[in-house]
């Protein structure tokens, strides 16, 4: 093993042992040590190899079999021609630079979750392997109110609070229990273009409100549609655009919802990671009419594959929407949540945000210095796990230039319904772990678009 390989240690050790599955030294099926004799072997922790073993598991090069140890993947499939591996589903086994959407994955810390899962394995009763509460754990509602109340000064209760398998799912329990056909939407123009399909599929009608330096423009949505049943937006971080919606705009969207008995549908996207001035308060604590549902997830504070996120609604529509709730009981798996209720009491969560914050906070600086180094110029933003790159011309053409080149850049343009602006590409700077990186990939990118 070559101790001076970039990058930490465990990194090291998955691609020595990627490599050897590749050549055909580590055929399909073929059991791996057990990580404390690896560990010993190399003279590194236990930690280490088992961190090295979960980034291979999470690749698909590597399978876990309980008891029975870690095995090579036997979907690993090889031969003369085909030195890479197939994978099965479409998926990359790595991400792609700039791809949007996924935190640090090397910062998770995975052994401590491991530890936190095993521990409830062992400690599980025959109760557990039941159906749990059709809204969530009320463990892990607890934590989520905790969490909340601490974080970002909302009072609620858990019977409040509703567990989903991701933001579309949390979407469709709002729409199936509140909404009827016919009834109109504000969506932030830009905005989330990935959830249009699903609020057109319950048969509302989609109402752009253009977005400005100071949010969502709400008097332009009260002359566009002034009797629209929902708004749903992202006040904390716009996405894409990375503005707070003002503090006056907050109260004259509470003060219509009030008057036209309409829902607000709080996306607080992006709010843990802001790295300069102090947060607004969110609607949500502000909501004295009582007419604000409040959405977040762990998908990007955790990681997306926990396929985790919660609603808190007003308290007058619990009943209603535990009825739709029973209709389809909460998909997550009982042990995903008791393990995260357990992270997160124990202040591991807590402290995985501190640390992502600290990361983040110089990884998007890397990234802005190596953009500025080749001529490009970044839109200032106060948090968020994302950018804005300005750009002329089509930005269409040039995302699909970068796509081409293996850069997952998004085109600015492709998240706007009718509103006009600057053209821009998208880009994520999570999972550059170094300047140098940061440095190939711009590289990359300049070749691609110019």
């Amino acid at each position: 093993m070559n101790s001076h390989s970039a990058g930490p240690r465990y990194q090291s050790i998955a691609r020595q042992l990627k490599a050897a599955i590749e050549q055909g030294e580590l055929l399909p099926g073929k059991r791996l040590p057990a990580s404390r004799v690896y560990a010993q072997e190399l003279g590194v922790s236990r930690a280490t190899v088992e961190s090295a073993y979960g980034e291979l598991v999470a690749q698909g090069w590597l399978e876990r079999q309980g008891q029975k140890g870690t095995f090579v993947s036997a979907g690993v499939v090889r031969g003369p021609t085909t030195p890479e591996p197939v994978w099965f589903g479409g998926e990359q086994p790595e991400p792609q630079p700039f791809q949007m959407g996924l935190p640090a994955l090397d910062l998770f810390p995975r052994a401590v979750w491991a530890r936190v899962m095993g521990r409830r394995l062992r400690t599980q009763t025959r109760f557990d392997l039941a159906l749990g509460d059709v809204c969530g754990e009320m463990n892990l509602r607890n934590a989520i109110v905790e969490y909340l109340r601490f974080s970002r000064s909302i009072e609620c209760m858990p019977e409040q609070v509703f567990v989903t398998t991701g933001y579309a799912a949390s979407m469709a329990l709002i729409l199936q229990t509140l909404s009827k056909p016919g009834d109109r939407i504000w969506l932030e123009d830009p905005g989330f273009p990935l959830i249009r399909p699903l609020i057109a599929s319950q048969q509302l009608e989609l109402c752009p409100v253009p977005v400005d330096d100071d949010g969502m423009q709400i008097e332009e949505g009260m002359r566009l549609a002034p009797d629209a049943r929902f708004a749903l937006l992202t006040p904390a971080h716009q996405s894409p655009l990375g503005v707070a919606l003002s503090l006056p705009r907050r109260h004259q969207l509470l003060d219509w919802a009030a008057h036209q008995a309409a829902w607000i549908i709080e996306d607080d996207y992006d709010s843990e990671f802001r790295y300069q001035g102090k947060p607004l308060p969110p609607i949500k604590s502000l909501d004295a009419p009582q007419r604000v549902i409040y959405a977040g997830t762990f998908s990007k504070s955790l990681f997306p594959a926990l396929r985790c996120a919660w609603l808190v609604v007003p308290a007058p529509l619990v009943a209603q929407f535990r009825q739709q709730a029973s209709y389809a009981a909460c998909g997550v798996p009982l042990l995903w949540q008791q393990t995260l209720a357990d992270f997160i009491h124990e202040g591991h969560f807590w402290r995985h945000l501190r640390k992502m914050r600290q990361h983040y906070a110089q990884r998007r600086q890397w990234l802005e210095q190596a953009l500025a180094a080749h001529g490009f110029q970044v839109v200032p933003q106060q948090g968020g796990i994302q950018l804005v790159m300005s750009v002329e011309g089509d930005d269409r053409e040039l995302a699909v230039r970068g796509r081409r080149a293996g850069l997952a850049v998004q085109a600015l343009s492709d998240w706007r319904m009718n509103s006009q602006g600057a053209s821009g590409l998208l880009m994520s700077f999570t999972n550059i772990s170094s300047p140098a990186m940061a440095q190939q990939q711009v590289r990359m990118l300049q070749q691609a678009i110019k």
